[in-house]
């Protein structure tokens, strides 16, 4: 049988007791007030009577003012105690005026008298920035980029700058602004990134510094350079365009590595054959000059005997170069004549091969001609014979 059916033992939940023929939902006003006695009955205070119910309200609002002081204690102190990680760093500012920097372990400070500001200073952080840019040649090139950056000097961070972040991002823009605006389209696109990403990182540096920001650029990665999307296929038709052009150029250099010297050292044997030249006919000349004046001399000594000996030096000369002979002794009838050139022609003409005359015949019948010769000259010297050819 429920508690408020008609007969029951009218036993309220609630502790209303008995409340006679009344019956409806609990009254919360009591059961408050059951609860604040409790309170009171844990801080000191406590209801004494109905006689002495100021006395029982004071007690009560004693006790909650110490109850609400002890939380308020706790949750100060939950507050300002803190702890400091390896990675972080922390500064204290007493009255608004910087008073330490703390390092790792558990710290207390006491606000609102000072200030707490906790920091990752090892943690490298990045930032990334796309932009739009006009080179020095005025071509438009989309750059993207990574900056590696962490907190170097945590005082000059929180102190300095109002927004070092912010402070970050435009020093960023300005130095790449400065380093893209000073190159030509061609060498962003290609070969220059790695110098400018090394130049961009030195007076984004520098920049910071200026500033005080305390923040330190650990590395600065051009990631992508590359013109818009609007224009893209022209500039890939002048790449290969450049391209082409190099490759002609090298192409070029080394058919003119080889032909340079070629024609250099073809120069110089020209060079040195003239020279050796000029000096074999100085050097003739020289000697037929001191032969003629020595020759002169002798002439003028005896000139009979030096006729005589310059006549059959030139016939001897004459002779040797000549493939006919001709013989003719004065006072004689007969004239010799030997055909060297038709000897030499019928013996290769032969149809015999053991009567053909081979060069050393040749050789020897030309030594017995010219023994003979030299016999027949010396016979007619004194009767005034010629030899001719």
């Amino acid at each position: 049988m429920a508690w408020n059916e008609p007969g029951g033992n009218n036993q309220d939940p609630w502790g209303g007791g008995n409340k006679g023929d009344k019956q409806g939902p609990p009254d919360l006003d009591d059961a408050f007030r059951k609860f604040q006695d409790k309170l009171n009955g844990m801080f000191g205070g406590g209801r004494k009577g109905s006689s002495g119910g100021g006395g029982a309200q004071s007690g009560s609002s004693s006790g909650m003012f110490i109850g609400i002081l002890i939380l308020a204690a706790i949750a100060y102190l939950w507050n300002a105690v803190y702890t400091v990680d390896e990675k972080e760093q922390a500064v204290i500012l007493r009255f608004g005026e910087y008073h330490s920097t703390v390092g790792a372990g558990l710290h207390m400070y006491f606000p609102p008298i000072e200030q707490k500001f906790q920091e990752r200073v090892t943690e490298l952080r990045t930032y990334n920035l796309l932009q739009q840019m006009l080179t020095e040649d005025e071509n438009i090139v989309e750059v993207s980029m990574s900056v590696q950056y962490n907190i170097d000097n945590i005082q000059d961070y929180v102190l300095n700058v109002a927004k070092p972040l912010v402070s970050l991002e435009e020093a960023t823009q300005s130095a790449l602004r400065h380093v893209v605006g000073g190159s030509e389209m061609y060498q962003v696109l290609t070969e220059g990134r790695e110098v400018m990403g090394v130049e961009v990182r030195e007076r984004l540096q520098a920049y910071l510094n200026n500033y005080g920001s305390g923040l330190n650029v650990a590395k600065v990665n051009i990631e992508s350079a590359h013109p818009p999307k609007e224009v893209q296929a022209a500039f890939d038709d002048v790449i290969r365009a450049r391209e082409d052009e190099e490759r002609a150029k090298n192409k070029a250099q080394v058919y003119a590595n080889k032909v340079v010297p070629e024609a250099r050292g073809q120069a110089q044997r020209i060079i040195e054959n003239s020279n050796g030249y000029r000096d074999e006919v100085v050097s003739r000349s020289e000697g037929e000059a001191d032969r003629f004046v020595k020759l002169l001399t002798e002439y003028k000594r005896a000139p009979d005997v030096t006729r005589e000996r310059l006549y059959i030096e030139t016939i001897e000369e004459v002779l040797s170069k000549s493939n006919k002979v001709l013989v003719d002794v004065e006072g004689g009838n007969n004239m010799m004549y030997l055909p060297l050139d038709k000897i030499m022609q019928s013996s290769s003409n032969s149809a015999m091969p053991s009567k053909q005359l081979s060069t050393q015949d040749l050789n020897e019948i030309t030594n017995r001609v010219t023994e003979e010769l030299n016999k027949r000259v010396n016979s007619s010297r004194a009767s005034g014979g010629r030899v001719s050819r």
